[in-house]
């Protein structure tokens, strides 16, 4: 595993510092029984390790890490004392990295680490006061010994760290192909039993569901952004656990407890920190069926943004079932857009939301006002012109007006003009 650590200056000790680490490294290399004894128990003493320092296969695995380090950074010393320390990654280190993984206890591959680390350097302070007690040097060869140590520590761990990455999108592609293949039976209406789907997913069934589909639309989109969108689902929820299926390289699908609305203003706020990506939800009842029923929901309120190219962000199928039903077909949703509508279809927004508004509110022109935050007189003056804008009476065509203006509410020339 290659260092991705960017190279920097690193300024040569004198040489008598150099040959104290030299000859420090030679006691170190040949450290006694008990000094390693003391790191092998600091690795181990970490808060959480008492699994791993009950597991004889992972202990041992430990005591050859710390040795081999030990051995690493010694004999680097011996030949180039001063020099910077290639970092060491073992098999062991891969070994217990993956099984801590595995575990989700990866903060202790890096806190017994330091532990270990903390312990070499008291040990090492002692190496470093039996060789000299001239002040000048013994302080330039501590300085010289903490850079040195930490460095070496630094670029292991770091590809440490990069190793546990790609462990974990392995591991996770992995179970979301699992959940993949289980979801696409139950959304071909495959006959499974609840309680084993449940199981295999991780996912209880027995309750409503909220499913949501969150995409992006932009080149190179990471899957930690599509995540984070499904995280800030689940909080709406109270955190609730979500289960989460990467359907392709750009769309995740989720699930979550559907018990509690969704708290939608939160989502909304959450949405605005979202680059590029997109969330379209669903809702249903319990077990499988609403399992499958909200996703959907979901998938079809997802359509309809793309059918419309709509820039809404964040959209539930409830705001746009009628909308689905009505622009299956693109063209002659436009074309009835343009009977119903006439003028209106391509007049200021401001008119086609005032009408809109005052139709959703049973034609209630004072509730009307206020949802728009305007005076009852300016509403009843834009609602005055929009109906003349239209080439049939309103009284005469309601129910479509309103459908016509539903569905332009959702298209993309729509939303950008407002």
């Amino acid at each position: 595993m290659k260092s991705t650590r960017a190279p920097a200056k690193w300024p040569l000790p004198s040489p008598r510092v150099r040959e104290l680490l030299r000859q420090g490294a030679e006691i170190a290399l040949n450290a006694p029984p008990e000094w390693l004894d003391a790191i092998d128990q600091a690795s181990l003493s970490s808060e959480g390790m008492r699994f791993v320092a009950e597991d004889p296969v992972l202990i041992a695995a430990s005591r050859r890490v710390n040795r081999g380090s030990l051995i690493q950074w010694a004999a680097a010393n011996i030949e180039k004392p001063g020099a910077p320390v290639p970092p060491y990654v073992s098999a062991d280190m891969l070994t217990n990295a993956r099984e801590l993984l595995r575990l989700g206890a990866t903060d202790l591959v890096f806190n017994s680490s330091r532990a270990a680390q903390s312990a070499a350097w008291q040990l090492w302070m002692n190496i470093a006061f039996s060789l000299t007690s001239e002040p000048a040097e013994l302080r330039e060869l501590l300085e010289v010994s903490a850079r040195s140590i930490s460095d070496y520590i630094d670029g292991t761990m770091s590809q440490i760290a990069e190793f546990m990455r790609n462990e974990r999108e392995h591991l996770m592609r992995g179970t979301h192909v699992d959940r993949r293949d289980l979801v696409s039976r139950i959304m071909e209406g495959a006959s499974l039993d609840e309680r084993q789907a449940g199981q295999r997913l991780g996912y209880s069934l027995g309750h409503p569901h909220h499913a949501a589909v969150i995409w992006s639309e932009e080149a190179e989109t990471e899957l930690s952004q599509l995540e984070a969108a499904a995280q800030a689902l689940s909080r709406t929820t109270g955190g609730k656990p979500i289960l989460t299926v990467i359907a392709n390289a750009a769309t995740l699908w989720c699930w979550i407890d559907g018990s509690e609305s969704l708290d939608w203003h939160a989502l909304n706020l959450s949405a605005k920190a979202w680059a590029g990506v997109r969330m379209a939800l669903g809702s249903a009842d319990a077990g499988i069926e609403g399992f499958r029923r909200a996703h959907l929901d979901a998938l079809n309120a997802q359509r309809v943004l793309g059918r419309l190219r709509a820039r809404t962000r964040v959209v539930h199928f409830d705001q746009v079932r009628l909308v689905s039903l009505t622009s299956h077909d693109a063209e002659a949703a436009q074309q009835f857009i343009t009977h119903t509508l006439g003028d209106l279809a391509t007049a200021d927004p401001i008119l086609q939301r005032t009408l809109l508004t005052f139709l959703s509110t049973g034609c209630n022109a004072t509730e009307a006002a206020a949802l728009l935050h305007t005076h009852r007189n300016t509403l009843l003056r834009r609602l005055a012109r929009a109906q003349e804008l239209l080439p049939r009476p309103l009284d005469q065509a309601r129910i479509h007006v309103a459908a016509a203006l539903e569905a332009l509410s959702w298209t993309a020339t729509h939303q950008e003009a407002t």
